[in-house]
């Protein structure tokens, strides 16, 4: 029985040293720079591993007073393929993590 309660222990021991490391992966995502781009680099948009929004960027040949829908889809394909980009490398960086591991998290 007694062997059990060391297990157990271990158990809780590496548990607490995946979050530790768990949480600084998290951390560094934070402070990942990813680049979303459209319409062939004419709108660029800047998001942090945590999706946050940290820069959007447009040419002035991007910028047409008469047609403002197209600048609109440009930042959205943009700021769509920025995130796309984040999820793929929070999937890649915390995947990690959940590997080998079946527990639903």
């Amino acid at each position: 029985m007694r062997g059990g309660m060391g297990n157990m222990q271990n158990m809780m021991k590496q548990m607490q040293k995946m979050q530790k490391k768990m949480a600084e992966a998290q951390e560094q995502l934070g402070e990942e720079r990813i680049e979303g781009t459209s319409g062939g680099g004419m709108v660029t948009v800047t998001v942090t591993g945590h999706k946050e929004i940290v820069d959007v960027q447009i040419k002035p040949e991007a910028v047409d007073p008469d047609d403002v829908e197209m600048l609109q889809d440009l930042v959205l394909a943009a700021v769509n393929d920025a995130l796309k980009k984040a999820d793929e490398l929070t999937n890649n960086t915390m995947g990690q993590f959940t590997k080998g591991l079946n527990m639903p998290f």
